[in-house]
């Protein structure tokens, strides 16, 4: 709307910091078909079936379930097995409590992961150990579109396999191997993916193999064959104005504001806000609570930041424990006086296993995110109801 899309120093950027986070968007054929296709459109479904070999029946003709519907079915009993990928719900989820009773419901739980010791490794009935990023070859593609080559310098240890070794091996033993024939290599999937995004706006079919990639130090999409651009360090989409549609405008979707579903009130007064904590932690920490050096750079304990009248009020200061409770659980944090929350407001980092304890599941519409932002919480002094 304002038009800074496409100019030095401004957005749309990725809001998520993993590496290969744009990867598993366009690749991931979970929220869309391969390379930024719709399962929904059969020309689409026509086309991936050609080029994959596999039979265009097999493609499903409708869009992946978002978590929380994920949830739902198994609530619902449509879902009875759940295979969990390098994410770690159990910490993460909005309301914890009714996601591990909900994940306690499945017949059988698998989880791969570099770690057995995440909070949803935990529930598993199955482990499957995978590599790290070190111990296994392929591509990712970083937020500002660059497919950048990963090298492999060790072997994974014990009984881990690369994800691709795993992914083939149950395509194997669940009997649809034969679908995935072409699939003997890495590079020879990356081979695959260029002809997949053939006239997507995603189009790498110009890059000709992992030696260029390497070469290059990494190449920006599009790289279309029909004329691949000169390589530029900081090479813009939509410098031009134009956008991914038949008449190059954007698509907005808005609506009117509603009112958040749990608003504060007599029981509970305070808005808890969560979000990001220190640069010293990630997420659900599985990685950065192993380093003795980083669990120096943040504290210890769980901590709720409270505006200074917020903290007279409650007649405690910086360091004092209090009680923070919604209507689906309680915890107990220290407390942090910060002139950057406002009033009648509170902030709990999300990194921390029992901040969505308290949280509320409510999602986005449009996007199925959920929404961590906003739900109403008791804050007072502990007494002898508490552990």
């Amino acid at each position: 709307m304002t038009g800074n899309i496409g100019r030095p120093g401004t957005g749309a950027n990725s809001i998520t910091g993993q590496c290969n986070a744009m990867g598993s968007r366009l690749f991931s054929n979970t929220t869309n078909l391969l390379g930024g296709h719709s399962f929904t459109n059969e020309d689409h479904r026509n086309k991936i079936s050609n080029l994959l070999e596999i039979p265009v029946e097999r493609v499903p003709q409708t869009d992946s379930l978002p978590y929380h519907q994920i949830i739902e079915q198994i609530l619902r009993g449509k879902i009875r097995g759940l295979w969990v990928i390098a994410t770690n719900p159990a910490h993460s989820w909005i309301n914890q409590n009714m996601c591990k009773d909900v994940l306690d419901r499945l017949d059988f739980l698998v989880v791969q992961d570099m770690y057995a010791t995440t909070e949803t490794a935990n529930l598993a009935d199955m482990i499957l150990p995978a590599a790290g990023w070190g111990e296994k070859e392929g591509t990712f593609i970083n937020s500002e579109r660059r497919i950048g080559l990963v090298k492999k310098v060790a072997r994974p240890p014990g009984q881990a396999l690369p994800d691709f070794d795993i992914f083939r091996l149950i395509a194997h033993h669940w009997g649809c191997g034969d679908l995935f024939q072409q699939w003997d290599s890495p590079e020879n999937v990356f081979q695959l993916l260029k002809q997949l995004t053939k006239g997507q706006p995603c189009d790498i079919s110009a890059i000709r193999d992992y030696q260029q990639l390497d070469s290059a130090g990494g190449i920006q999409w599009p790289y279309p064959e029909s004329g691949p651009p000169q390589r530029d360090a900081q090479r813009r989409l939509f410098a031009d104005g134009k956008f991914f549609h038949q008449d190059g405008r954007a698509r907005f979707i808005f609506e009117a504001p509603r009112r958040i579903p749990e608003s504060p009130n007599d029981k509970y007064p305070y808005l808890l806000l969560t979000g990001r904590g220190t640069a010293a932690q990630w997420h659900t920490q599985t990685r950065t609570s192993k380093s003795q050096t980083l669990r120096q750079l943040y504290p210890r304990d769980i901590y709720v930041e409270l505006n200074p009248d917020d903290v007279a009020d409650l007649n405690v200061q910086s360091g004092d424990k209090v009680v923070v409770a919604s209507q689906r659980g309680s915890l107990m944090a220290n407390v942090v006086v910060s002139p950057g929350i406002l009033p009648g407001q509170a902030f709990i980092p999300m990194h921390y296993e029992e901040t969505n304890l308290l949280t509320h599941a409510h999602f986005d519409p449009y996007s199925s995110q959920p929404s961590y932002k906003d739900c109403a919480v008791l804050i007072r002094k502990p007494d002898y109801r508490d552990p």
